[in-house]
């Protein structure tokens, strides 16, 4: 198989919020792949007029915090549209720390020093970084979205911290019919499933509610551990750890999936 077909049989669907996939469907199409998108989750940044105005202030005051922390590429795209506002350079002292490689690339588009596991990219892994061990008395902003695990929050003020939530976007599922995922996934033939955060796996699985017989025997890849467990207590079987959300883990992963099918 030449390197440009190497992920030639392949029909993968696509989950992540619209425009989200776009560079990664264009490698699979690159290498022979073809590409169904289904957006399972629809995020918005928020538009009521109290949140703007917690959002604004923090941001103001951002050079009374030691460290920002991002929680995913849309935390850490909106969170860098608002410090640009009003910060024209980065406050100094101020440490920026990313849940995973794909938000960490996000933040260093603009020229700041980010903190970013090696081990994995679960909330687990940023929190075992030396750089957050001993931070009592520390102010932390932490940039996520409307609602969300507590678990970074709660373990750093466990740790002595004072922590405040930069919250900028709304999650939302599409309006879409009963059915339309079975459908989706039946009619073009899919063979491997890409689910990018625990989030969607949830709109995946409460989609399918009655229907997981339909995806049992395709391979689904996800992000961590964390989330094939996930996968795999709500009853499916064939579940795929790809070591991260970017579009080099996924890949990395079809291919494998490819060369073991072969």
């Amino acid at each position: 198989m030449s390197g440009d077909q190497q992920l030639a049989g392949l029909t993968v669907l696509l989950t992540r919020p619209a425009g989200r996939s776009d560079s990664l469907a264009r490698a699979i199409e690159q290498r022979g792949g073809r590409v169904c998108e289904m957006p399972l989750i629809e995020i918005e940044p928020v538009s009521e007029p109290e949140l703007h105005e917690q959002i604004k202030a923090r941001i103001i005051d951002l050079d009374r915090y030691e460290m920002a922390i991002f929680v995913s590429t849309n935390a850490a795209r909106l969170g860098m549209e608002w410090i640009d506002s009003y910060w024209p350079q980065l406050p100094k002292g101020l440490s920026a720390y990313a849940v995973g490689p794909t938000t960490a690339e996000t933040l260093q588009a603009f020229s700041w020093p980010v903190y970013c596991s090696d081990k994995g990219v679960t909330s687990e892994d940023l929190l075992a970084l030396p750089g957050l061990k001993n931070i009592h008395g520390q102010r932390v902003a932490l940039f996520r979205g409307v609602g969300g695990r507590e678990l970074i929050a709660e373990t750093l003020r466990e740790r002595g911290a004072q922590v405040d939530y930069i919250e900028l976007y709304h999650r939302h599922t599409p309006d879409y019919t009963s059915d339309a995922v079975a459908e989706m996934i039946t009619e073009c033939h899919v063979n491997a499933i890409v689910v990018t955060s625990a989030q969607i796996l949830d709109v995946l699985l409460h989609s399918l509610h009655h229907k997981l017989d339909v995806v049992q025997t395709i391979p689904l890849l996800v992000p961590s551990e964390r989330v094939r467990q996930r996968a795999l207590d709500a009853g499916l079987s064939r579940v795929i750890t790809t070591g991260g959300a970017s579009d080099e883990f996924i890949l990395r992963s079809l291919n494998e999936l490819v060369l073991t099918a072969g």
